[in-house]
């Protein structure tokens, strides 16, 4: 568990919860119009000589078009880097003023910054805030610095969780991946094994796809839902253990990709309900898994899909327009989230698309609108989504480490590149926390957690750039810099030159949940050419290395490996692909 102090001014009473963290006034209570502020300080991370920690500000004042955060340090804690703030220190001084896209800060709105610090001896959490000048809090009853938690106790006897035993029956953890261990998926593990080098990363936690009403008892002597689960508690022993399961099987599923198209049609809302999302949920709730932490990623693609691509743009199709109209996409997921997150151990995460497909203003600010009116109607609440996962089954970079979006090359920015084309993004992980920001400021839980898949977003061998691109012009520059080696951002299926990504991983950076691997590398995204099936799924043009593009890749060449196979079908020569440009290396 993270330690954390939420503060208030000093004339309020305050309650220690659960996790340690103090709870202010309700909103609609009598207390709330005098309270300016609140600051919810929370170190995600800390080791030896160093933490990670996420600032969530609440504006109870007048709206903002700009802001700055002070406090300060009784220890020696040092700033060394930080996102979606411009933190600066001055001694024990530390300064978080916001960046040119976060400034507005509405009457009731939040945003969050998140930083890295160094620390020798305590790292004892800072005891008062001002906002713009007027103190906000001064903690008088979420615990001293010492007594908030450590590494070894954090918490107290009321806390939901510690590194030893994170979690109870009675609650969920803040982040399901911190202190378990993955589940090893033994049929993909089988076919990673077989593999040249393949048993090297045979041992990595991959998520289990429940893309058809099949797939819940096993398709074709395959194992069901019931096998994983039984398999999962024997892998979790005595420990902690999270199982990845992706709920994938809305009507009109993939309104915009044909390789992917699903088995229910665009009215078929009622047997999504009663024979997908309702068997699902019977069997997470069965008392024999309820040690599991069991994370879901919901849906794929849907929602986004609403936003960008039914609304007579260069990239909708009637598909979406369709499932837009009829409303079932979010009435499907609103269910999936109230069915599943009644679960006492069940953690919903909502795909997110990915940053060359919401990056622009255009897109993200409608999305987010999306995902609250989701998370908010047809019987769901924000208390049944955990987090958002991006880059799902994708290919853009975790980070670009020799392309920043505030580059610019003399004197244009990098942004008017052909590559980049006005996004605000340039990889996976500063549109995450972006996104989270505006997700929390939108109503969401300040705990949201965002997942990134890093499956097959490497770009590592000998394609991979060691420096930054020429300066002769922003494109050149980009383009000699960047690690995403793909002729389009807007190319998705099987590309040419991917490699596998960062292992999974808990807690990389602020806001992120775990870095995961829910793509499982070698699982082809669709078929180079027309394969006859029963599963639904169509010819998608994207997946043939011989087609020009179309409006959403700009008219470029595919980049897709030849000879694919069915979506979710074992394709030998892109795992080997991966394998071989895996970044960091498999050793």
């Amino acid at each position: 568990m993270s330690r954390s102090r939420t503060a208030i001014l000093a004339a309020l009473a305050l309650v220690a919860g659960a996790s340690g963290t103090a709870l202010a006034v309700v909103p609609g209570s009598s207390g709330i119009a005098a309270i300016p502020c609140t600051v919810d300080y929370k170190v995600q991370n800390q080791w030896d000589s160093g933490f990670t920690t996420n600032v969530t500000i609440t504006n109870n004042s007048a709206a903002k078009t700009s802001w700055s955060l002070k406090w300060s340090y009784a220890g020696n804690q040092r700033v060394t880097n930080g996102w979606n703030a411009k933190v600066t220190q001055s001694g024990t001084a530390v300064t978080a003023a916001n960046e040119s896209y976060n400034g507005a800060l509405a009457t009731g709105g939040s945003v969050s910054f998140g930083f890295q610090g160094s620390y020798s001896g305590s790292n004892g959490l800072p005891t008062a805030f001002t906002l713009d000048g007027v103190a906000c809090n001064v903690d008088n009853g979420s615990g001293t610095p010492t007594d908030p938690g450590t590494p070894t106790d954090p918490g107290t006897p009321t806390d939901p969780g510690t590194p030893t035993d994170p979690g109870t029956p009675t609650g969920k953890v803040d982040n399901p991946y911190v202190g378990a261990k993955g589940y090893v998926n033994p049929e993909w593990s089988a076919h990673a094994a077989a593999e040249p080098g393949g048993s090297k990363v045979a041992n990595q936690s991959t998520a289990v796809w429940l893309d058809r009403i099949a797939a819940i008892n096993g398709v074709n002597g395959g194992m069901g839902l019931r096998a994983h689960l039984d398999e999962a508690v024997k892998q979790k022993g005595s420990g902690q253990l999270v199982i990845q399961l992706v709920i994938y099987d809305l009507p009109g599923r993939d309104c915009a990709a044909l390789a992917s198209n699903g088995e229910l049609g665009p009215t078929e809302i009622d047997k999504y309900k009663s024979q997908y999302i309702d068997p699902i949920a019977s069997i997470l709730s069965d008392s024999k898994y309820a040690g599991l932490r069991i994370a879901t990623v919901i849906e794929p693609d849907s929602l986004p899909n609403l936003v960008t691509n039914a609304g007579g743009t260069a990239g909708s199709t009637d598909a979406c327009a369709t499932m837009k109209a009829n409303g079932n996409y979010e009435k499907g997921v609103s269910y999936a989230l109230d069915k599943l997150g009644a679960i006492s151990n069940v953690y919903n995460y909502i795909d997110a698309g990915h940053h060359a497909w919401l990056g622009w203003d255009s897109n993200f600010d409608p999305t987010v609108q999306e995902f609250y009116k989701v998370a908010t109607t047809n019987g769901a609440s924000v208390n049944d989504v955990t987090g958002f996962i991006v880059n799902t089954a994708n290919y853009g970079a975790t980070t670009e480490p020799f392309v920043k979006i505030s580059d610019s090359v003399n004197g244009q920015t990098v942004r008017q590149s052909k590559w980049i084309d006005w996004n605000w993004y340039v990889d996976e992980q500063s549109f995450a926390q972006a996104l989270r920001t505006k997700l929390v400021a939108a109503g969401f839980n300040s705990g949201l957690g965002m997942l990134v898949d890093t499956s097959r977003n490497g770009w590592g061998g000998s394609a991979r750039p060691t420096a930054a691109g020429p300066t002769t012009s922003v494109d050149a520059y980009v383009n000699g810099g960047r690690i995403d080696r793909r002729i389009h951002a807007g190319n998705w299926c099987n590309q040419s030159g991917a490699g596998l990504g960062e292992r999974p991983k808990s807690a990389p950076a602020a806001g992120i949940d775990a870095y995961v691997w829910v793509k499982p590398p070698g699982e082809s995204d669709g078929a180079s050419s027309a394969i006859a099936n029963d599963e639904g799924k169509g010819f998608d043009r994207m997946c043939d290395p011989t087609y020009g593009g179309n409006a959403r890749n700009g008219n470029n060449p595919t980049g897709a490996l030849p000879n694919s196979p069915l979506a979710g079908k074992w394709f030998s020569a892109q795992f080997q692909q991966l394998l071989q440009n895996a970044y960091p290396a498999v050793s």
